[in-house]
């Protein structure tokens, strides 16, 4: 296994990003555009992607949310390689580089139709809270944060 750390730029990163796409699509139905507009990885700077045998199978971002936080984004690990703990090695790189750049906490929205995403975070730490930013109001949304 091994982990990099990367931008929005990296090749591998952008072909995890359409197979992530493609998946949410699917799992958020009529309400994908909604979130679709919120995805771009257009300047993220803080990309990590995690390989097995020089394979790339997942991925994950961090972006600056406010002064002391980040946002968690574009989580994803290929659907062959899911419930092996990816999910997580992926989230502790992240907190781990958000740390390293003096944040103290993580946020994340997901949505209520992916229960395994939401099992994932919860298992690593992660609570409930009260949905943020453009996510305010929205039914199919679930927001949580982890302090670091």
């Amino acid at each position: 296994m091994k982990i990099i750390k990367t931008d929005y730029n990296n090749k591998d990163y952008k072909a995890l990003v359409v197979e992530l796409d493609a998946d949410l699509a699917i799992k958020d139905g009529e309400d994908h555009s909604f979130y679709n507009q919120f995805n771009s990885s257009e300047g993220i700077n803080n990309v990590i992607v995690i390989y097995k045998n020089d394979i790339a199978v997942g991925c994950g971002a961090i972006k600056p949310f406010n002064r002391g936080t980040v946002e968690i984004k574009r989580m994803f690990v290929k659907p062959e390689h899911q419930g092996k703990g990816l999910g997580s090695l992926i989230l502790k790189a992240l907190e781990d580089w958000a740390k390293l750049l003096n944040y103290s906490a993580c946020v994340l929205e997901t949505g209520i139709r992916q229960p395994d995403a939401i099992a994932l975070y919860k298992k690593n730490g992660y609570l409930i809270i009260e949905n943020y930013g453009q996510y305010i109001g929205v039914e199919n949304s679930i927001c949580f944060k982890k302090n670091i």
